[in-house]
């Protein structure tokens, strides 16, 4: 099952190499039980079959959303209230999740969003950094040419391991129409995983920047989504 797959790829989810100083890496699934627990019942819940999806994604785990959930874009509230999954240990609010679930409704509701589409991220793990005297807070794996670099053959090995979990690969979405995009179709030009990249404008984007106008993003979202085959 397609289930039983993801859930062993994030078990078994670890990086060994070295990191810039300063710069910490998130594996939430492993450093707490709850998350393991609520990623299992995700995954058994929507992709309980062995049919392909089109993968989705994103920059890398924040602390608010796959950080605190295991689930990419999914903060708890969207998981108690949109997918039917009880949590108690803890609440969260991550507005890019706010729109995902927007898109998600539009299209139809999770059972059918998560049955033709699979969210990851193109780093699978989070990182943080600590500025002085403040609270950690979310980096992204390209906001550091040595991070980047670091976790360049990381971030190889993610994407060959989503192809084959059972990801179709005449496209990819990707979250993200600046950086993220530049890199992951770079990367795809020299590797070849995907016969196009599809830049979807970052959730985080059209909720900090463009609030007013997010119907118009929703809709742009329903359109690049659609299945043209």
């Amino acid at each position: 099952m397609l289930s039983q797959n993801i859930i062993d790829y994030y078990l078994d989810l670890d990086f060994k190499g070295d990191l810039p100083a300063g710069v910490s890496m998130m594996n939430p699934i492993k450093e707490h039980k709850h998350i393991k627990d609520i990623t299992i019942k995700f995954y058994k819940k929507y992709y309980n079959d062995n049919k392909k999806r089109h993968l989705i994604l994103g920059i890398n785990p924040g602390r608010l959303g796959a950080g605190a959930t295991g689930i990419p874009f999914t903060d708890t509230k969207r998981l108690i209230e949109k997918c039917g999954i009880p949590i108690d240990e803890m609440h969260t609010h991550e507005p890019s999740s706010v729109f995902v679930y927007d898109v998600i409704d539009a299209y139809g509701g999770p059972k059918k969003f998560y049955s033709k589409f699979y969210i990851n991220s193109v780093c699978p793990l989070g990182f943080t950094i600590a500025p002085e005297g403040k609270k950690d807070i979310n980096y992204n794996y390209y906001d550091n040419k040595a991070l980047q670099d670091a976790v360049y053959n990381f971030i190889k090995w993610n994407i060959e391991t989503q192809i084959k979990l059972g990801c179709y690969t005449d496209k990819c979405y990707c979250l993200g129409t600046g950086k993220n995009y530049k890199f992951l179709k770079a990367l795809n030009d020299i590797e070849n995983y995907f016969g196009e990249i599809i830049p979807l404008d970052h959730p985080r984007y059209v909720m900090q920047y463009k609030l007013l106008q997010k119907q118009k993003f929703i809709d742009k979202y329903l359109v690049l989504l659609q299945d043209k085959s």
